[in-house]
């Protein structure tokens, strides 16, 4: 198993960066790709990030309701698949 910190996506043309509302899963915790892993919100969308791979969530790289800049590591997976 592989440990990779999940950056912050750019989602829209103009985003630069974007608020961490709520973390879906915690640390421990399985998931599945597809899964929500963190919910973010702009001035213009709220949105979920979902895992790309399934695996563990190993540690919230911040906290909820802090600005993340496009790029940042927002968390910390396990995973198997890379």
């Amino acid at each position: 198993m592989a440990r990779v910190a999940v950056p912050l996506p750019k989602i829209g043309m103009t985003m630069e960066e974007a608020t961490v509302v709520r973390f879906c899963r915690q640390p421990g915790e399985r998931f599945r790709a597809g899964d929500p892993l963190y919910e973010i919100e702009t001035d213009k969308i709220s949105q979920e990030i979902e895992a790309t791979a399934g695996g563990v969530m190993v540690e919230h790289s911040v906290s909820e309701g802090t600005d993340v800049r496009i790029g940042d590591p927002v968390c910390v997976i396990e995973t198997a698949e890379v």
